[in-house]
């Protein structure tokens, strides 16, 4: 009962424990049926993935055949000689069997068409600032390319991508591109018939960050970029993946499991919104975590109510204590606390053979500025010079305290005398730079000297020998004209 006097919590958390205890196997038993639905998820989008990934590398395999087979016709001389009908069989006979084709055509080196599977030259057109053209004829080593979407100036600005391979005049010099139109309604229809739940995604984007098919589908996104975002730099550095984050089209936390294609510069993403996957088992959670902190509430709410019956007591008794450590006008630690922390940090330094630093600051001339402005005035400078030192002393294991009048006292533990000297310039400068004028002063406002010492105390002496050396170096700055920082190790 006295430990429970003392500590009036101990009785709250005892019995939130015991609240806990018995609701704990069923919340085990609530996050293991979570951790199933995430990994049933993340097992159904690999599969996803999968049969994209597949269904489009089978294509994309297809329409390459196609490609070739127009490439290997349009640099033999003999194609050329031949009739009309007779020329577009060869050259286009393997692209009629190429589903959700837009179009066949060879472009010749100025980017007109040089001929077309359905026979129309389209003589005003150039397609020379497309990318599939203008990256085959800059690299002879590329191969296979397959661009970003597009709006077809061939077939009514339908919205498409091209998948191009170079073919070479008789000199190996850049003749032009075989060029295949697939319509993005091949991506889209493969999309939709994946079902990743209400506010799921499944995309397909190209290994720059463009955007080539995706759902929900939404026009204004085919042909966006998603680079610059830390979802696709995820993507881009693996062949394949999983992650959860926020996606940047919509907002929505999603799973998003992804693969590249193999042989192209496709990755397939599959990502089911954690909401979505998460719905049935936050219904079956409720249920069940309701009716276990209803119970256990009850429990939990009269240990509180016992433990904040006996809250004034402690309170009471830990402001008595912190008044003991405290000096009233500053808020700093007083003369008892700074004694107490010297004597143990200098135990401290001793076994750690580290060095240790100690400050004395004293704001100067400080009865002419009582005597001219008033005490009142002088309280306020006080306060505001310790502010002023315990905000440049940041670490937790310093010690700033009122060494008494208008002498304040720092402790550094395991600081060297290069670290004290630049603590206390520091402390100068920002008390300096308060500007509260002092017409009493020779530097006409509040200004603080600043005594430094440094010992090892594994080499002998003691803290009080530390603080003497402070305070003797503090004697020598006032002596050299105060508003300085004298220190020595």
């Amino acid at each position: 009962m006295r430990s429970v006097g003392s500590h009036p919590f101990h009785a709250g958390i005892v019995g939130t424990l015991l609240a806990a205890a018995m609701a704990c196997m069923t919340f085990l038993t609530l996050y293991d049926g979570r951790a199933d639905a995430l990994d049933h998820a993340h097992q159904t989008a690999q599969n996803l993935v999968a049969i994209i990934s597949s269904d489009v590398a089978r294509n994309v395999e297809i329409y390459d055949l196609s490609l070739e087979s127009m490439v290997d016709g349009a640099q033999d001389p003999f194609t050329w000689r031949l009739t009309g009908r007779l020329r577009q069989a060869v050259l286009f006979d393997r692209a009629t069997t190429a589903a959700y084709l837009g179009g066949a055509y060879l472009v010749d080196a100025n980017g007109h068409v040089l001929a077309s599977q359905n026979g129309d030259l389209s003589a005003s057109v150039r397609l020379d600032d497309r990318d599939y053209f203008t990256i085959q004829q800059r690299n002879p080593a590329v191969g296979l390319f397959i661009s970003h979407p597009f709006h077809s100036r061939l077939r009514g600005g339908n919205l498409s991508i091209g998948l191009t391979r170079r073919f070479n005049a008789p000199d190996g010099s850049f003749a032009g591109v075989a060029l295949l139109a697939i319509r993005i309604e091949y991506f889209q229809r493969l999309l939709d018939k994946i079902d990743t739940g209400q506010r799921g995604s499944v995309f397909i984007v190209l290994d720059d960050g463009t955007l080539l098919a995706r759902k929900p589908f939404n026009e204004h996104d085919i042909g966006t970029s998603i680079a610059r975002s830390d979802m696709f730099v995820r993507m881009a550095e693996h062949e394949q993946g999983e992650y959860v984050a926020a996606s940047v089209v919509d907002g929505v936390r999603r799973m998003f499991t992804f693969a590249r294609v193999p042989g192209t510069s496709m990755i397939v993403v599959v990502a089911p919104a954690v909401k979505d996957v998460l719905a049935a088992w936050r219904r079956r959670s409720l249920i069940a975590g309701g009716l276990t902190l209803a119970l256990g509430g009850l429990f939990i709410v009269l240990s509180w109510l016992l433990a904040f019956t006996l809250q004034d007591k402690v309170r009471a008794q830990a402001e008595l204590v912190r008044l003991a450590a405290t000096d009233p006008l500053t808020g700093l630690s007083n003369r008892r606390v700074l004694d107490a922390r010297l004597d143990e940090e200098w135990r401290r330094a001793r076994r750690n053979g580290s060095p240790m630093s100690v400050l004395f600051v004293d704001v100067d001339h400080f009865k002419r500025f009582n005597d001219t402005y008033g005490h009142a005035a002088g309280d306020e400078v006080l306060a505001a010079v310790s502010e002023c030192i315990d905000s440049v002393v940041r670490r937790s294991v310093d010690l700033v305290a009122r060494y008494g009048g208008e002498e304040f006292a720092v402790v550094l533990p395991d600081t060297a005398e290069a670290g004290a000297s630049l603590v206390a310039e520091k402390i100068r400068k920002k008390v300096q730079g308060m500007q509260f004028d002092h017409g009493a002063s020779d530097h006409g406002t509040v200004t603080v000297s600043v005594g430094c010492a440094t010992r090892l105390p594994s080499k002998g002496g003691s803290a009080l020998e530390l603080m003497a050396a402070a305070d003797q170096q503090l004697y020598e700055a006032k002596s050299a004209g105060r508003n300085q920082v004298k220190s020595a190790a």
